[in-house]
């Protein structure tokens, strides 16, 4: 067995993957950017070694400096992690050159499946079902309108090097094919150095379900069944769960042979996987192998009790697979939440910045954390914002989705933006607790962007409950400090009126020791907590129901996070709340004349310049973040009074680039 590996990664794969070799007794190597001088992953391994500055152009993806910290520390083989260099092979042939051995698949299964175009080609010859569509190359935009009408709209035109979502754009007409055609050559130019584009036909309700396979380099291939990845946004995955609630068991075996087929083609050896577009009916069509590990494969390592991450070790040091497909079990319900620095409610825009306060919830037999940052760390533009993953378990996927929910509530993260309430609100909805998924989901759900008021709650009164316990504990500290202890007798009873986002509830509350009990019309809470003044997070149980309330100081009162709801509180005396509804509303500023940068980037291109006359739907501007191209159109017919950003410009969020009349 190897003595010592490097992890040419960074983040919550990186410290995932040292946590198997370290159970393995394999000493790790960390590289690192400026940027992670500090981070986790730097810290867990063995050693680290400094590779360059922040950009990943300059550190991460240089290969002679990964191969120089091979040499330098005496690490034996490489664990790529997923992007960066995962599934390039010149790296694979540049370290096979070095003698240095590389925990992933050949070269030939790395450069076949690395191209959609030709990975489309080889899944045809091994029979596996693909997409109808155009696998040639697109040449332009009335190149791409005269492809489409062949096959029919709505089409999917799509980078042959592409991934994670970029460089995909879904047609429906001719004048939405030109401008798609232009969108992903741009974003796939600009993110993988490959201009190419194709076409497929475009699957409606469709899921996106994918076979985890493990292959050894002595002829043995098993799948470990499969993983729903339907709930996306952007084509980006959010949430995936294992197994899928809509596969039967002879559908599942049909795409795992197929997926076996594929991989047998294309001599895979290690774990990797294939992944499908399932129609309504049940068919299924190939969509793309990642000859890598998955961001998602923690879901099928809790259904199989399986480790992939030593699997692939033992494979790359030439061992035969110690398990056959009759050994492979799938047990229980596991699912995934990407935790983000995003802001969901600006259209889910990156975030970036220091996490001032970071608590996660408690690891246990349910409940797993994969991630690469603690309290303190930044999360940097030069990088994907994830911030972990979440993982629950249960016997069942009504238990899975429970353990979720309460593990959502329980994770505290301030300093940045993050889509936590957004994930918990997904795992809520009735058409997810249903498995009515598809990848159009989140955009069938919420047209207009997520508002985290709108989420419905089984019970409101649990947040209002719980917000009267917290005042009452804050009012028995101030009194027993000025020594008014007399007033919390346990017969003693409080009136208060909680107000949420502007509803008032009248409460009376009484109380002993760790014992309360909220009325409302006629309606009793009883709620037993232990919770102390300067805890952010509520741990209670409610009419003997646990729940986990986030509770932050806000204005006069607080703001708690809950089941995906982000709930103003104020708690007052009853005459106070009776004169709070003659109180006038400030009104916000009006921003409308002026065009402000929704999120942190690059303004790439400027569109417009004083005096145009725009229409409704032109574009103004492009702003790029994160390597995503987006677009700034006009909302209504305007013109340009003034510009206030140049092409080029580092922008902040809500900088204004351009004034109208």
């Amino acid at each position: 067995m190897f003595k010592k590996i490097l992890i040419a990664n960074r983040g919550e794969i990186a410290c995932r993957v040292i946590k198997t070799a370290k159970r393995m007794g394999i000493r790790t190597v960390a590289v690192y950017s400026d940027a992670d001088a500090n981070a986790l992953h730097a810290r867990m391994a063995d050693e680290a070694v400094h590779i360059g500055p922040s950009a990943s152009a300059e550190s991460y993806l240089r290969i002679d400096k990964i191969i120089n910290a091979c040499q330098s520390t005496g690490a034996e083989a490489v664990h790529p992690g997923y992007g960066f260099l995962s599934e390039n092979a010149e790296f694979c042939e540049a370290l096979d050159t070095a003698g240095i051995a590389f925990i992933g698949p050949g070269v030939k299964a790395i450069t076949s499946m690395g191209d959609k175009i030709t990975s489309k080609k080889l899944a045809q010859e091994a029979g596996v079902n693909t997409i109808p569509g155009y696998t040639d190359i697109i040449n332009d935009g009335e190149h791409a309108v005269q492809i489409a009408k062949e096959i029919g709209y709505p089409v999917m035109l799509k980078a042959s090097a592409g991934g994670g979502g970029k460089g995909m754009r879904v047609v429906w007409d001719d004048d939405e094919c030109r401008d798609g055609f232009e969108r992903a050559a741009n974003e796939a130019r600009s993110s993988f150095g490959d201009d190419r584009v194709f076409a497929e036909k475009f699957i409606e309700e469709p899921r996106h379900i994918e076979i985890q396979v493990l292959a050894d380099k002595h002829g043995n291939t098993v799948f470990l069944g499969e993983r729903e990845c339907s709930i996306q946004r952007r084509h980006q995955k959010v949430i995936e769960e294992a197994p899928s609630p809509f596969l039967d068991e002879a559908t599942r075996q049909a795409m795992g042979q197929q997926a076996i087929a594929l991989a047998e083609a294309v001599d895979y050896c290690s774990a990797g996987t294939v992944e499908f577009i399932v129609d309504a009916d049940k068919n299924f069509y190939f969509l793309e192998m990642n000859t890598r590990l998955q961001v998602e494969h923690p879901v099928t390592e809790y259904i199989t009790g399986q480790d992939l991450v030593e699997h692939m070790i033992r494979v790359a040091n030439n061992e035969t697979l110690s398990i056959t497909q009759d050994d492979v079990k799938l047990t229980g319900w596991a699912m995934e939440s990407r935790v983000y620095a995003e802001d969901p409610f600006r259209n889910f825009l990156p975030s970036i910045g220091r996490l001032v306060k970071y608590q996660a919830p408690d690891e246990s037999d349910t409940v797993r954390v994969d991630t690469g940052i603690e309290e303190g760390s930044e999360v940097s533009m030069f990088y994907d914002p994830m911030i972990a993953k979440l993982v629950t378990y249960g016997a069942t996927r009504e238990q899975a989705i429970a353990h979720m929910a309460d593990a959502l509530d329980a994770y505290y993260i301030r300093g940045v933006s993050h889509n936590i309430s957004f994930l918990n609100a997904l795992i809520m909805h009735p058409r997810f607790a249903e498995g009515r998924l598809t990848t159009n989901f989140i955009a069938e759900e919420y047209p207009d962007g997520f508002h985290a008021s709108d989420v419905p709650q089984s019970d409101p009164l649990i947040p209002v409950a719980v917000a009267a316990v917290v005042h009452t504990v804050r009012e028995r500290r101030t009194h027993q400090i000025s020594g008014q202890t007399h007033r919390f007798e346990p017969a003693q009873r409080d009136e208060w009126v909680v107000v949420a986002n502007k509803t008032q509830y009248p409460v009376c509350v009484s109380h002993n020791e760790q014992e309360y009990q909220i009325e409302h019309k006629g309606k009793v809470y009883k709620v037993h907590t232990t919770w102390q003044l300067g805890e952010n997070v509520v741990e209670a149980e409610v009419n003997n129901v646990p729940v986990s309330i986030q509770l932050d100081p806000y204005r006069a009162g607080y703001k708690m996070f809950f089941r995906g709801s982000e709930i103003d509180l104020t708690i007052l005396n009853p005459s106070t709340a009776a004169l709070t509804t003659h109180m006038l509303e400030k009104q916000p500023p009006d921003l409308s004349k002026f065009l402000l940068s929704p999120m942190p980037g690059l303004l790439v291109r400027l569109s417009v310049q004083p005096g145009d006359e725009i229409k409704a739907g032109e574009e103004l501007a492009v702003v790029e973040a994160m390597k995503m191209e987006n677009s700034l159109r006009a909302e209504e017919d305007v013109v340009i009074a003034k510009v206030m950003a140049e092409q080029g410009d580092s922008l902040m969020v809500d900088q204004p680039i351009l004034e109208f009349e």
